[in-house]
């Protein structure tokens, strides 16, 4: 069954940072803009970033100067780079293709929790 698998999160304090990455099955990785979403305890889930095939980022507003994406298409994995994290970060973490034409079926996530 073709899935994503995101991994890294975890607790950590405020400002501090952790990695995120996502495995994504090469159908949709080496064609497609990939995203990471977060959904924090009862909000809808949010776009935190994009990454195109060539390299092009774009960032929420809340994570920009924080957050970096990056995507290595050899090993068909997507990052999360996050630094001086702030509790309203937490949440889980998702990745995706950025297109909602495109995407696969929601894995299961990686939980992040930034409390002190």
């Amino acid at each position: 069954q073709v899935q994503l698998v995101e991994s890294g999160g975890g607790l950590v304090q405020p400002g501090g940072s952790l990695t995120l990455s996502c495995a994504a099955p090469r159908s949709i990785f080496s064609i497609y803009t990939m995203a990471w979403y977060r959904q924090a305890p009862g909000k809808q889930r949010e776009l935190v970033a994009t990454v195109t095939v060539g390299g092009y980022r774009v960032y929420v507003d809340s994570v920009k100067g924080r957050f970096a994406i990056s995507r290595d298409n050899a090993k068909n994995t997507v990052y999360l780079q996050m630094n001086s994290l702030k509790p309203e970060d937490t949440a889980i973490y998702y990745c995706n293709a950025a297109n909602s034409n495109y995407r696969l079926p929601w894995g299961q996530g990686t939980q992040v929790t930034v409390s002190s």
